[in-house]
């Protein structure tokens, strides 16, 4: 990943943020599960998207603050895989080494929907089809290979939601984790194996996420109130 692509979706999901919000959903939260693949960027793969597909899994919790912002936590397990065989870059002493290893990440978003995301308040020019952008902070751990990874992520994607009918809802979703750490994969030989200097958008790794998931939403704004006469209203 070049540190240019990292900055224009950070530009774009900045930007996001100043167009109007309004109006409130029906229901507050959001729960539901996620699955999908997960897959490595770093020292054996520079930048070929999809490389080593493995599966990806998780639980997803999403606090809708109104049609356009939500905020989400996820709790996922992925697998990651890599292989320095028929790379073109050298790498030291020749070396020609694999890797597999599982991940375990805590994160959060926020998320923008790009139109007013609902089944009802037509009024409000609500749909129930957004696309949306998220930008959040997450902790990755990939224990085994000896040693256990640990390292801070930056989550950036996008992603779509439908709402298949009242309270269900279904998205897809693709984004990156930028860590900290030049040692996912696990390995000394791939742990800066050039011993050139980092920096935060350099020589680090990252892994991506292609996501499904299904949701049920919960916690209704305005509950209907019942008098003796079992009148009900709002």
């Amino acid at each position: 990943m070049t540190s240019t692509f990292f900055q224009r979706i950070l530009i774009i999901i900045l930007l996001t943020g100043s167009f109007p919000v309004l109006y409130a959903q029906e229901y507050k939260y959001e729960i539901g599960g996620m699955a999908g693949g997960a897959y490595y960027m770093g020292d054996a793969n520079k930048n070929a998207f999809f490389k080593g597909l493995n599966p990806a899994l998780g639980a997803v919790f999403r606090y809708n603050a109104n049609f356009r912002w939500a905020v989400k936590a996820d709790l996922l397990w992925g697998r990651i895989s890599g292989s320095t065989a028929g790379l073109d870059n050298v790498f030291p002493d020749n070396a020609q080494v694999s890797f597999n290893r599982n991940l375990i990440e805590l994160g959060g978003q926020m998320e923008f929907n790009f139109f007013p995301y609902s089944d009802k308040f037509a009024y409000a020019n609500a749909k129930r089809f957004s696309p949306y952008v998220l930008l959040g902070l997450g902790m990755t751990v990939a224990p085994g290979n000896g040693s256990t990874m640990a390292s801070v992520n930056v989550p950036l994607g996008v992603g779509v939601k439908y709402k298949l009918k009242n309270r269900i809802n279904l998205g897809c979703e693709f984004s990156f984790r930028k860590l900290f750490g030049d040692n996912l994969e696990g390995n000394a030989v791939l742990d800066n194996p050039y011993g050139i200097k980092s920096s935060f958008l350099k020589n680090k790794d990252w892994y991506s996420l292609l996501l499904l998931s299904v949701t049920w939403d919960f916690g209704p704004r305005n509950r209907p109130c019942n008098n003796k006469n079992s009148i009900s209203g709002y």
